[in-house]
């Protein structure tokens, strides 16, 4: 169903909660500009009114992920500074009801729609039909066919950013010598970029640790879980590495619930997203490293200023949202990144 902006209402939750992560997620930034037929198409939608844009829906279906009641709180407070009102949806991470609730937002002609599809091969139909009545429409994470713009991370440099700086500590602590796992995702082409670039570039700069698990996991739920599991089969496990910092932050605490000393010189966490316990983990020392991390604030003001610049004719109006590295020794990022979080 469709819903005003998020409330978070577990308590299991609130310890993960972050800035971002996807953006991350948020997520997450490398974007390349639509096409000039996607353009035009976006150029027609806005041009079919002339009056202004005072609504944005913002479609982000990974609601238990810490970024997203950042995004929310963030991108209410930019759409208000330009006198737009800012929807959301309440996707519960089910296609089927993103499906839903964005045909819902079609057919009540909701001026523009700013979405993060689980699906992309599905949401295509659901952006023409979007398109075709003559509203904006914006993809998050990713590039449609039809589409007006995009707002994309850059999602492989998130991932070779991570991987590199592990697989350096792994040779400066670990003589290249150990074993790693993986927290990955292979549903939607975010996560299946940060992915290769993360298991790439560590495997390629430190070729003798071994990998001994590669298992799915996007939030701390599902992090903690599946690092429990191969920690009952490889309890000397030294290097893990998330697809999301909100994953990595499960295994975190997965490894200390096991037993690992919080600032133990053999273990080398590392996540992407930025997201604020994983950038707390970082400050404090722990053995949570570092963090591909992406501004909150910067993803915030894209879903914005993107259906905006879509509204007002602007030529090739899609973003690319830019990510850092960032280790102890950062603290003055890290502590930029976390006020951003209020």
């Amino acid at each position: 169903m469709i819903t005003s902006p998020f409330a978070d209402s577990a308590a299991s939750r609130r310890q993960f909660l972050a800035w971002s992560g996807t953006a991350l997620a948020l997520a997450a930034a490398g974007c390349s500009a639509p096409g000039s037929d996607t353009a035009s198409s976006g150029q027609q939608a806005a041009d079919s009114s002339s009056e202004p844009l005072t609504k944005i829906g913002l479609d982000y279906p990974f609601t238990q992920l810490p970024l997203y009641a950042t995004l929310v709180k963030l991108s209410t407070a930019a759409a208000k500074k330009h006198g737009v009102s800012l929807l959301t949806t309440s996707d519960g991470s089910s296609a089927d009801t993103q499906a839903t609730n964005l045909n819902t937002w079609v057919a009540r002609r909701t001026p523009a729609i700013v979405s993060f599809p689980m699906v992309f091969e599905a949401t295509e139909q659901i952006a023409k039909a979007a398109l075709d009545a003559g509203l904006i429409w914006v993809t998050y994470g990713g590039t449609l066919e039809h589409q007006s713009a995009d707002i994309r991370f850059s999602f492989r440099e998130g991932g070779t950013l991570l991987g590199e700086a592990a697989a350096k500590w792994a040779l400066e602590n670990l003589g290249g010598k150990g074993k790693v796992a993986f927290l990955t995702d292979s549903t939607i082409e975010l996560g299946r970029e940060r992915t290769k670039g993360m298991v790439d570039a560590f495997t390629k700069l430190a070729p003798g640790v071994d990998v001994v698990a590669e298992e799915q996991a996007i939030d701390p739920d599902t992090g903690l879980s599946k690092t429990k599991a191969i920690l009952a089969k490889h309890p000397d496990l030294n290097v893990l590495l998330g697809v999301t910092d909100a994953a990595a932050y499960g295994g975190y605490k997965a490894l200390e619930q096991t037993g690992r000393a919080k600032d133990d010189a053999k273990t080398f966490v590392g996540g992407q997203d930025g997201a604020a316990p994983s950038l707390l983990a970082i400050k404090a020392g722990t053995f949570y490293r570092a963090s591909a991390a992406l501004a909150p604030q910067d993803i915030a003001n894209a879903i914005v200023d993107v259906p905006l610049a879509v509204a007002a004719g602007k030529a090739d109006p899609g973003v690319e949202v830019p990510i850092a590295l960032v280790g102890p020794r950062d603290t003055a990022k890290i502590d930029a990144l976390l006020a951003q979080n209020g």
